[in-house]
């Protein structure tokens, strides 16, 4: 574990998720909740919000905050983008690759051609990149591309972009400014589509895609809000994931996941920055769309066999479990039952926000928020991730069948109310898409789990 200083200048802001007590001395932020407790002189360093490190003590407060995802880092130096090497994975899109080329501008490019069909030559750029190209004989995969990239470069940092992505303008300079913090080991950008839809599918993936994390910073954890980000475009400091023995060649999918949790595993923090944009191609054929949705379900066991109690496919609170089962039985024994589970629940947390300013209110509004977004977690996961048994229940029951049928619309239109945008699918198609989209995922976990048993 490291514990390297922030350097001066570096802020760091409170998210406007979090909410002050007692004069600032104690932190409460949500998903997951959490409560920072602070001296009065380290309260009193915040001020309205914000944190500039000046000295040893404020940087260790700076830190504290960081750590506990209570805020985000605003730092005001950066590294230079000349730092920067980008490595581009390739097999069999030279069409891509032109494209991709022509928005990088005086970068050192190494191009891995992965075995593609054709050579690639070094292609011309019109003095814009410096380009050169290494070449697997066959196809070892996108994991041992970007590893022979990464061994290549020489300069500090590594972008890897896949040759199907187009930066938008500032997107390196924004995601660079974080590796002022000397803990940190990897930054992603945001996914967005590329050019906008006109099928159903596209229009879908445009407000659903799964490589897309929202529009919110946060810190890359496990068993944080964003616990993970694709691949398509990262961008890391070379001797730390060198030093983690870069990408895994052995596993299929959730490469980049796998490295991600061997990165914070070793003490190095993840960022998700939202503000830096790199475009990408989503399949238009609903065959294409399909598959990729089950290849991603099927990372997941090996993903969980390598890191234990890190890849869960849904993680819910015991107490909220229960109550909710006990709610679901809806007779008077159960609803009572229900109703004593979520009280204990209210006195265990209260418990823990004691100090703080009208701690029942406090407790209350946590245990609410807690009980549902584990609500909706447990429904998603009946649709999503054991789709199987849930459909096996409702062939035997009456109950569970009208149940699980209401949960799904339910859980569907919520989804699409909180991802809706203008231009975007109406609730009905909407809803067919997203179970489409869980069937397609639990069908690919399922397989992922049965490959690894056998």
């Amino acid at each position: 574990m490291r514990h390297e200083r922030l350097p001066d200048g570096f802020g760091v802001r409170i998210d406007p998720r979090v909410r002050a007590y007692s004069g600032g001395r104690f932190l409460v932020g949500d998903s997951p909740t959490r409560l920072l407790r602070l001296a009065p002189d380290a309260a009193a360093l915040i001020g309205d919000g914000y944190l500039e490190v000046t000295d040893p003590r404020s940087a260790v407060v700076a830190r504290r905050l960081l750590d506990a995802g209570i805020g985000n880092p605003r730092p005001r130096l950066l590294p230079r983008p000349e730092e920067v090497t980008v490595v581009v994975p390739l097999h069999n899109d030279t069409d891509g690759l032109g494209r991709l080329l022509r928005t990088l501008r005086g970068h050192s490019v190494v191009i891995v051609d992965d075995g593609s069909d054709k050579p690639v030559a070094i292609p011309r750029t019109g003095g814009r990149c410096r380009v050169t190209v290494l070449r697997h004989d066959r196809r070892q995969g996108p994991a041992a591309a970007r590893n022979s990239g990464l061994r290549a470069a020489t300069t500090e940092f590594v972008a890897f972009l896949d040759s199907n992505v187009v930066p938008r303008a500032g997107w390196l300079e924004v995601m660079l400014g974080h590796f002022s913090d000397p803990e940190v080991a990897l930054v992603a950008p945001r996914i967005v589509t590329r050019e906008p839809a006109a099928t159903v599918l596209g229009r879908y993936e445009q407000a659903r895609s799964s490589l897309d994390r929202g529009r919110r910073e946060a810190e890359v954890s496990s068993r944080g809000a964003v616990s993970y980000v694709p691949g398509a475009a990262l961008l890391v400091r070379r001797r730390a994931v060198l030093a983690e023995g870069g990408f895994d060649e052995e596993m299929f999918s959730a490469v980049e996941i796998d490295l991600c949790r061997r990165l914070e595993r070793g003490g190095w923090r993840l960022r998700y920055e939202p503000a830096a944009h790199v475009a990408c191609d989503h399949p238009v054929s609903f065959g294409k769309w399909f598959a990729r949705k089950v290849s991603h379900g099927t990372g997941v066991a090996p993903l969980a066999r390598r890191h234990p109690g890190t890849a869960a496919p849904r993680s819910v609170p015991l107490w909220a479990v229960v109550a909710t089962v006990l709610l679901g039985i809806a007779s008077r024994i159960s609803v009572l039952g229900a109703v004593l589970t979520l009280a204990a629940a209210l006195v265990r947390l209260r418990r823990v926000f004691a100090e703080l300013d009208h701690p029942t209110r406090v407790a209350a509004l946590a245990l609410a928020r807690g009980y549902s977004g584990g609500v909706w977690r447990i429904v998603s996961a009946m649709c999503r991730d054991y789709w199987p048994v849930t459909l096996v229940a409702m062939v035997f029951s009456a109950r569970l069948r009208r149940f699980a049928l209401t949960m799904a619309a339910a859980d569907g239109l919520a989804d699409w109310f909180t991802h809706r945008d203008s231009g975007g699918l109406d609730p009905v198609r909407y809803l067919l898409c997203k179970r489409l989209d869980d069937l397609a995922y639990g069908t690919g976990l399922w397989m992922g789990w049965l490959r690894c048993r056998a």
